[in-house]
């Protein structure tokens, strides 16, 4: 069975513009990659979690904030992985500052083979993107929830 992740796609409205927040995967393999690497805040669903409850858990996990608001459903998205992530959207109602995030940890062998065990947080950077920008820089299995976003707004 596919794994399941859930996720939030938060935005809000600047200067005109909607931006969504996108976090940067942390631990060596993503270090040197921008583009195409970001993601929504997002992560596995437990074994009976209601799938809304198991997307705020991660955001909390992966930004140390609690996201209240009107919480939309965007849909379920096929990974090229084989993973399916459903997703929300919800208007940030607090602003939410990228530069203070405080992401839980995971711990990997690094470097591979050296038996040495090493922390890194699950998100190293958060940022806040236009559309257009979020587009070039969210992975490329999660580009359609930009799409349905779009649509769901009445930008698209």
């Amino acid at each position: 069975m596919a794994k399941h992740s859930a996720g939030l796609l938060i935005y809000r409205r600047s200067d005109g513009d909607l931006r969504v927040l996108l976090v940067h995967p942390g631990g060596p393999f993503w270090a040197k990659k921008d583009d195409g690497a970001w993601s929504i805040p997002k992560g596995l669903v437990d074994e009976n979690e209601d799938e809304l409850t198991a997307a705020q858990r991660e955001t909390e996990e992966e930004l140390g904030v609690k996201v209240d608001g009107s919480f939309a459903r965007l849909g379920d998205y096929r990974q090229p992985g084989g993973k399916i992530v459903s997703a929300w959207s919800v208007e940030a109602t607090i602003d939410i500052d990228v530069t203070t995030i405080k992401s839980n940890s995971f711990t990997m062998e690094w470097p591979p083979r050296s038996g040495s065990l090493k922390a890194f947080p699950e998100v190293d950077r958060a940022g806040w993107f236009t559309l257009p920008e979020a587009e070039v820089k969210i992975l490329k299995g999660q580009r359609p929830m930009l799409l349905d976003f779009a649509r769901q707004q009445g930008a698209g």
